[in-house]
C-alpha cells in the first residue's frame, strides 16, 4: 500500500475511486488491464490521500444533488479499507451534503456502514451492489480468494433488504468451461429472489481478456484448473470477448427466472434507476407546500 496525491476525485459521470489497485485476488479482474495505465504493481494498492478533502470541496460546491457512484475500478471494501476507513469518511461527506449514493462490493463489510447507508437513504437514496458470479462456494473461494464468499454476499444482501436499502446484483462475469453451467445461475438467481433485488445486471455468459488481465487470468488457470488454459487459447485466442458456448440457452433461463420473478433483468433500465437521484426530504417539503 502506498500513498500519492491526486487533482481530482470525481469524474464527470460523479463517480469515485478512492483507491488503485485490489488485494481481493480475483482471477478475472479487468481492472488489471494496461489500458489503465496503472504504474504499480496491481496488489500494491495506491490510495488517494487527498480523496476526502477534493471530494468534500466538489459537493459543497454542487448545486444539483445527484447520485455519487463508488467503486466502478476497485471495490471500496477491500481489506485495506478497514484500517483507513477512507470510504467511510466519504460516505460521510455525501451524506452531509445530501447527495445519493451507489456503490458495488464483493465485500461483506459492506455492512459496517449500514447506519451511514440508512442516514442517507433517509434522505435521498441509497443502492448497494453486489457482486454474485459462482453459487459454489468452493469453486468461489478458487476464482476469487481473498473475499467474502457468496453464500456470506447473499447474507449481506438479505440484512440490506431488512434494513430498507435497496440492493441491485451483479452476475457478471460468467467463465466458460468455469461457472456456465445452468446450475450456477439458478443458485445465483435463487439468492437474488430470497434477497428481493431490484435487478441483476448481465452483460451475457462469458467475460472479457485484454492485454493486461488477459495474462494474469491465463496464469490462474494454469495453477488452479489444469489444461483449461490451453482450451481457452485454442478456442478464443486473443479474443476480447470471450463468450459462452451455452450463451444463449443461458441468457434465456436468466430473463425467464427474473421475468417470473418481477426482477428488473433489462441492463439499461437497471443503470437509469442507478443514477436517478431522490431527494426524499425536499419532495415532502413540496407536497406539504402544495397542499397548503
Amino acid at each position: 500500500m502506498h500513498f500519492v496525491k491526486v487533482k481530482g476525485i470525481l469524474s464527470s459521470k460523479n463517480g469515485i475511486n478512492l483507491f488503485r489497485g485490489c488485494t481481493h485476488g480475483c482471477i478475472y479482474c479487468d481492472s488489471r488491464s494496461k489500458c489503465y495505465q496503472m504504474n504499480h504493481r496491481f496488489e500494491d494498492v495506491e490510495v488517494k490521500e487527498n480523496a476526502i478533502c477534493l471530494l468534500e470541496d466538489r459537493l459543497k460546491r454542487k448545486r444539483k444533488k445527484c447520485m455519487i457512484g463508488l467503486g466502478s475500478m476497485t471495490d471500496p471494501y477491500i481489506p485495506e479499507e478497514l484500517e483507513l476507513n477512507y470510504t467511510r469518511q466519504a460516505l460521510e461527506v455525501i451524506n452531509k451534503y445530501g447527495f445519493g449514493v451507489s456503490l458495488i462490493t464483493k465485500s461483506g463489510c459492506v455492512l459496517r456502514d449500514l447506519d451511514l447507508f440508512q442516514e442517507i437513504n433517509a434522505k435521498s437514496k441509497c443502492v448497494i451492489q453486489m457482486t454474485l458470479t459462482t453459487y459454489d462456494e468452493s469453486l468461489c473461494r478458487k476464482i476469487e480468494p481473498n473475499v467474502s464468499t457468496t453464500k456470506e454476499r447473499f447474507e449481506t444482501l438479505k440484512i440490506l433488504r431488512d434494513s430498507g436499502i435497496s440492493t441491485v446484483v451483479w452476475m457478471t462475469p460468467i467463465l466458460p468451461f468455469i461457472n456456465d453451467t445452468e446450475e450456477n445461475i439458478i443458485g445465483i438467481l435463487n439468492y437474488c429472489k430470497e434477497a428481493k433485488v431490484f435487478g441483476v445486471i448481465c452483460f451475457g455468459m462469458g467475460l472479457t481478456l485484454r492485454e493486461g488481465n488477459r495474462e494474469y487470468f491465463y496464469s490462474e488457470l494454469d495453477k488452479k484448473f489444469p489444461q483449461l488454459k490451453e482450451v481457452y487459447m485454442r478456442k478464443y485466442g486473443s479474443s476480447y470477448i470471450v463468450g459462452s458456448q451455452d450463451n444463449k440457452r443461458l441468457m434465456n433461463i436468466f430473463h425467464d427466472f427474473c421475468e417470473a420473478n418481477n426482477i428488473v433483468h433489462d441492463n439499461g433500465l437497471i443503470f437509469d434507476y442507478l443514477i436517478f437521484f431522490e431527494g426524499k426530504l425536499f419532495a415532502k417539503q413540496i407536497s406539504f407546500f402544495d397542499e397548503i
